[in-house]
């Protein structure tokens, strides 16, 4: 059985040791690849993982995180038929794994079903701020962590506010802009952590941009706890010719990822 985000990444913390965060897209190609795509990574050594529920709008994702929604919409998946799928998945995995979905989809959801499917946190990229003190004490008096993002262009004071709520780990998207693969980190991302963990000890995960193992040393070196992987594991199972081939695909890139973090 997992135990909750902010145990796991501060046991990492702990070890001087940088959490690998794989992201999926649940029911791409369809919510069976999905639970398998979830053993997978858990047995290749994910700390957290990301597991997207699809949005008919999903305006924060760049090409290939949104060619994935599209796939999994079309397969059929809903909220609810994920979190039949994590019903039974959860309890065979080591790492808590943690919802990233829109406000539309959540905002008339029990947040109680999310937990009892095994779910440890909640990431909301498009939180209204006014909704944030009352999804965040409801994910309270669930147990669901609700991280919360800090982006470039954010403000020192409101950035103190973000780090301050968030719980599980500080989510820092290391670009504005969309989700998707780049060339190099931004080099902007090592002065962004040094920003955060002054006004923080929670651990600090860094998204967005993110495909190479070359990047994940790098940003464990500039200090980062976790480094969020996303539209490059989607790649993995979208680009291929059957789920069997993306699950192999998926666990090849994985394990590569996993072992530049060392």
């Amino acid at each position: 059985m997992s135990r909750p985000v902010s145990d796991t990444m501060a046991a990492l913390m702990a070890k001087g040791k940088t959490a690998f965060i794989p992201y999926i897209t649940a029911g791409d190609p369809d919510l069976a690849t999905t639970a398998e795509a979830l053993r997978l990574l858990d047995g290749c050594g994910a700390d957290v993982i990301e597991l997207g529920v699809p949005c008919s709008d999903p305006y924060i994702d760049g090409p290939i995180i949104q060619a994935s929604v599209a796939r999994a919409l079309a397969s059929g998946t809903t909220m609810d038929a994920v979190l039949e799928m994590l019903r039974e998945v959860t309890p065979e995995l080591s790492c808590p794994v943690v919802l990233l979905s829109y406000y539309k989809p959540i905002m008339f959801r029990s947040l109680a079903k999310m937990k009892e499917a095994g779910v440890h946190g909640l990431i909301v990229p498009d939180l209204p701020y006014v909704a944030a003190h009352s999804l965040w004490s409801e994910a309270k008096n669930n147990n669901l962590e609700l991280v919360l993002l800090t982006t470039p262009a954010i403000p020192e004071d409101r950035m103190k506010e973000i780090t301050k709520a968030s719980e599980g780990f500080v989510y820092l998207v290391s670009v504005n802009g969309v989700t998707g693969p780049r060339a190099n980190v931004n080099p902007r991302v090592e002065s962004l952590i040094q920003e955060v963990k002054k006004v923080t000890n929670k651990p600090v995960a860094v998204g967005f941009g993110i495909s190479k193992p070359e990047h994940v040393k790098q940003i464990a070196q500039w200090g980062a706890d976790g480094v969020i992987i996303g539209s490059a594991m989607v790649r993995q199972l979208g680009e291929a010719a059957s789920p069997k081939q993306g699950l192999r695909r998926l666990e090849e890139y994985a394990r590569g990822m996993k072992n530049a973090l060392g």
